[in-house]
């Protein structure tokens, strides 16, 4: 799973509801369908956290920033 993209596998997990909210399925599939997306909804969840810390990291980054070059600007 790894290999897909957020994307790809965001568009998956709507396939599998539309699928479970819109068809009669039989359980097995169902069932196998509802364990496929809860793999793509972790799967989502991990990678929207992954990419929440970099933004973070990269926010805090910037803002430390711009801390050291005002107070470099207040002593010269």
């Amino acid at each position: 799973m790894s290999e897909l993209s957020y994307e790809e596998a965001l568009r998956s997990l709507e396939e599998i509801v539309g699928r479970l909210e819109n068809e009669e399925v039989p359980l097995e599939e169902a069932l196998s369908s509802f364990k496929e997306g809860v793999r793509l909804s972790r799967y989502c969840r991990e990678k929207l956290a992954e990419i929440e810390f970099q933004v973070e990291y990269l926010l805090k980054e910037e803002q430390e920033k711009d801390s050291r070059a005002e107070g470099a600007g207040e002593e010269g």
